[in-house]
C-alpha cells in the first residue's frame, strides 16, 4: 500500500485544499439553511423566523451527534492510512457506519418523542412553539441518514479525497436548494415544505458519498459481527468523548437561545439570522477540525511529529487571516444582510450588532476547532470533551447569564463571545503543550532500552552525550566481527 497523501508536500497547502473543499461543501449546506430562512421571511410572519430559529438549536444538537460520530471516522481511518494498513481501514469504515447508525437511530427517535418539551425548554411559546414542533418532527427522523452521509464523508477526506466529499454535499446543497421554492411556494407547504427539502437533501448526500466509498475507493470492508464487536472499544473510545464535545456547544448555544427569548421573538428571529449567517461566513473555519484532522492523524500514524506541529501553526495563520477578512467583509455589508432578509427592529438590530462587534471575536472558535482536531487525532478524546464543555457551561453561563441582566439581549450575545475567547485561549495552550511532549516518549523508551542492552564486554561508542554511551547497529555488528575473528584465531593457534 502506498503512503497517505499527507505525509509529504507542503503542509499548508495541504490545509487550504482541505479546508477549502471541505467549506465549499459545508458552505452548500449552510447555504441551504440560510435559503430555507431567507424563503420562510418571504412569507412576511415574525412566528415563522422564529420557529426555524428554535428548530435550529435542537436542530444543530442532533448535527453534532453525526458530527462526532465522524470524527471518529477521521480518527481511526486517517491513522490506519498512515500507518500504510488499508485493511484496517476499510474494517474501520463499515464498523463506524453500522455504529453510528444504530447510536443516531436511538438518538433521533428518543429527541422526536420529547420535542415538544425541548423546544418549551429553550423558551418557545403559543403558535411559535407549534411551528417549530412540527418542522423538527419532519426533519428528526432522517438524522441516521445524516449521520452516514458525514461519516462516509468523512472516510472520503481521510485518504486525502476531499473533492468527492465536497461533491457529495454540493449534491445535496443543489437538492435542497431546487425543492425549497418549490414545496414552500407551489405546494404551499411552508415551514413544512422547508423540512421535507432538508430530508430529501439529506438522502442525496448520504447516495453520492457511499458511492465514492464503495465504487471508486472500494474502502467498504464486509460487515462481521465479531470483529464489528470488537471494535467497538476503539470506535467508542473516540466516539464517546466527540459526541459529548459535539453536543457541548449546541446546549451552550441552547441556553444562549433561553436567555434571548425572554426579550422576545423579534430577538430570536435577529439570533436565527445571525446563527445562520455565521457558518456561511466561516465555512472554511468550520471545516478546520475536518480539515487538519486527516492531516494530523496519517503523519501522527507515520511517526512525522514535525508535520504534525507544523500542521497545527499553519492552520492557526490560516484561521487568523481568514476570520479578520471576512468579518471586515460582514461589517460593511451588515445593512445589505438586514434590508435581504426583511428584518425589522429589535431583529435589525441583533444583527447590526453582531456585525459589528462579535464576527471578529470567531477566530477563537477555530482555535477551538483546530484543538480539537489535535485532541481527537492524538489519542486525548477526553481533553477535547473536557474542554467544549467547559466552553458550554463555564464559559457560557455565566457571561451570558450576568451579559443579560446588565446588557440585555445584546449582553447574551456578548457574553457568549467573551466566553469563547477565554476557552481559545485555553484550548490553544493545552494543546500546544501536548504537541511539544509529542514523540519524547518514544526517545525516552529507545535511549532506555539500549541503555539495559548495554554489556562491559563490548567496545562503547559515545551516541548520545546527555544520556551515557550507547551503541549503534554497526558497533554491535562490528564488535561481533571482532570476536568471531578472535576466535578462529585461537582454533588455528
Amino acid at each position: 500500500m502506498s503512503k497517505g497523501k499527507f505525509v509529504s508536500g507542503n503542509i499548508f497547502n495541504h490545509i487550504i485544499v482541505m479546508s477549502s473543499t471541505n467549506a465549499i461543501g459545508l458552505t452548500a449546506l449552510f447555504l441551504v439553511d440560510l435559503a430555507d430562512l431567507f424563503f420562510i421571511s418571504l412569507l412576511g410572519q415574525t412566528e415563522l423566523a422564529a420557529a426555524v430559529g428554535y428548530a435550529g438549536t435542537i436542530a444543530f444538537f442532533t448535527t453534532s451527534i453525526s458530527i462526532g460520530l465522524s470524527i471518529a471516522m477521521t480518527a481511526l481511518v486517517s491513522k490506519s492510512i498512515g500507518q500504510q494498513d488499508r485493511e484496517k481501514a476499510r474494517r474501520y469504515v463499515i464498523n463506524i457506519l453500522v455504529s453510528g447508525f444504530i447510536i443516531s437511530s436511538i438518538i433521533a427517535a428518543i429527541i422526536w418523542y420529547f420535542t415538544p418539551e425541548l423546544v418549551t425548554l429553550i423558551g418557545a411559546r403559543g403558535e411559535t412553539h407549534d411551528l417549530a414542533v412540527e418542522y423538527l418532527r419532519i426533519l428528526l427522523p432522517s438524522l441516521p441518514v445524516l449521520c452516514i452521509a458525514m461519516s462516509a464523508g468523512a472516510s472520503l477526506r481521510s485518504v486525502g479525497d476531499a473533492k468527492l466529499a465536497m461533491y457529495s454535499t454540493l449534491a445535496g446543497g443543489a437538492v435542497n436548494a431546487i425543492l425549497d421554492p418549490i414545496f414552500i411556494f407551489v405546494f404551499d407547504m411552508g415551514l413544512h415544505g422547508a423540512a421535507l427539502a432538508s430530508v430529501i437533501s439529506r438522502f442525496a448526500v448520504a447516495w453520492f458519498a457511499l458511492y465514492g466509498v464503495t465504487r471508486i475507493h472500494q474502502l467498504m470492508g464486509k460487515l462481521d459481527y465479531k470483529l464489528w464487536l470488537s471494535d467497538q472499544r476503539d470506535i467508542l473510545k473516540v466516539a464517546i468523548p466527540a459526541i459529548s464535545t459535539n453536543i457541548a456547544t449546541p446546549l451552550g448555544n441552547a441556553y444562549v437561545t433561553l436567555m434571548i427569548a425572554s426579550f422576545g421573538d423579534a430577538y430570536v428571529a435577529g439570533w436565527a439570522i445571525v446563527a445562520r449567517l455565521m457558518p456561511v461566513s466561516f465555512s472554511m473555519i468550520f471545516a478546520m477540525s475536518g480539515a487538519v484532522g486527516p492531516i494530523i492523524g496519517q503523519n501522527f500514524g507515520a511517526l512525522l511529529y514535525d508535520r504534525v506541529r507544523l500542521t497545527s501553526k499553519r492552520a492557526l495563520q490560516f484561521t487568523a487571516g481568514y476570520v479578520v477578512i471576512v468579518s471586515l467583509i460582514i461589517y460593511f455589508l451588515q445593512n445589505q444582510i438586514i434590508l435581504l432578509f426583511s428584518a425589522h427592529s429589535e431583529a435589525a438590530d441583533m444583527v447590526a450588532f453582531y456585525c459589528t462587534w462579535l464576527s471578529v471575536t470567531f477566530v477563537f472558535n477555530g482555535i477551538i476547532f483546530i484543538a480539537n482536531g489535535t485532541f481527537n487525532n492524538l489519542g486525548y478524546p477526553s481533553t477535547s470533551t473536557i474542554m467544549n464543555i467547559g466552553k458550554a457551561t463555564i464559559g457560557t453561563v455565566p457571561f451570558v447569564y450576568f451579559g443579560g441582566m446588565w446588557f440585555g439581549a445584546f449582553g447574551v450575545v456578548a457574553g457568549q463571545a467573551v466566553g469563547a475567547v477565554l476557552f481559545g485561549i485555553i484550548a490553544w495552550y493545552w494543546s500546544q503543550r501536548i504537541l511539544k511532549r509529542l514523540g519524547k516518549h518514544d526517545v525516552e523508551e529507545e535511549i532506555h532500552q539500549d541503555e539495559v542492552n548495554l554489556t562491559p564486554s563490548l567496545p562503547l561508542t559515545p551516541f548520545c552525550s546527555n544520556r551515557g554511551y550507547i551503541y549503534s547497529d554497526q558497533d554491535e555488528v562490528g564488535a561481533e566481527s571482532i570476536d568471531t575473528s578472535k576466535q578462529n584465531e585461537s582454533k588455528t593457534n
